[in-house]
């Protein structure tokens, strides 16, 4: 098996712990792992905006760096859904949609490595920020308005490290209102939305929160630091991978 790394733009330019951590975890795992050193942004950002057209030099590059590996995976649910359904919208049909090897991290943990076990501690209280598109576009966990059995992919894999307390929400599937591009045409809303929920992690008792998009939790890294909370902000490859959180302190 032979995957190819994604990163996407904002994690290569503000978080590469991410990045690092991630390549690190599918490596302990036993995944021969390729970063294409010509990878750019999925396109993603210019869709949203209305103009997908614009998004096919993306496409192409993204074909032309990633179509010869079984999987491809990110640690970005929000450019994994974009990817896995609209890179067709820019004129790339053929039988082996390249769309369908792309998985989050969570996901290809869980569905395709069925990982059972996991090594290392966090002995933290943490919140689970379960960011919309993964949830509702790639059904990363179950949505709390479904009479349907509770299931989380990121929460099963965090149950697995040692001396980690997961908090229960009030609202377990809120928004955070970061949105993409919504942040900055309806930035008002989305900062009260980041409040709310970051309020319910506070209340809570979080030390941390954690998710499976860095844009969701850079969101809410912003409005942390500027209410002078204490509280961190930790991806789940992170955790999975054995940072304890002490070094972030």
């Amino acid at each position: 098996m032979r995957v190819g790394l994604f990163i996407p733009c904002y994690v290569d330019q503000f978080y590469p712990k991410v990045a690092i951590a991630t390549l690190e975890l599918l490596e302990k795992l036993g995944v021969e792992v390729v970063y294409p050193l010509n990878q750019t942004c999925c396109g993603q950002p210019m869709a949203n905006s209305g103009f997908q057209s614009l998004s096919k030099g993306c496409s192409d590059l993204f074909i032309k760096n990633f179509n010869e590996f079984d999987y491809i995976v990110s640690p970005s649910g929000s450019c994994v859904l974009y990817l896995r359904e609209h890179l067709s919208e820019t004129g790339h049909h053929h039988p082996d949609y390249l769309g369908s090897r792309v998985y989050e991290l969570s996901s290809f943990l869980t569905d395709v490595l069925q990982v059972k076990n996991l090594t290392g501690s966090f002995p933290h209280k943490v919140g689970m920020h379960q960011s919309c598109h993964g949830q509702r576009g790639l059904h990363l966990s179950s949505m709390s308005e479904l009479v349907a059995p509770v299931f989380s992919k990121p929460g099963k894999l965090l149950n697995m490290i040692k001396d980690i307390e997961l908090i229960a929400l009030s609202r377990v599937d809120e928004c955070c209102g970061f949105g993409g591009t919504f942040c900055v045409t309806e930035e008002a809303v989305s900062v009260k939305m980041g409040k709310d929920r970051v309020a319910d992690h506070l209340l809570q008792g979080a030390e941390y929160i954690t998710g499976v998009d860095m844009s969701c939790l850079m969101h809410m890294e912003g409005i942390l630091k500027r209410q002078g909370s204490k509280v961190k902000i930790i991806h789940i490859a992170e955790i999975l991978n054995g940072d304890t959180g002490e070094g972030n302190n």
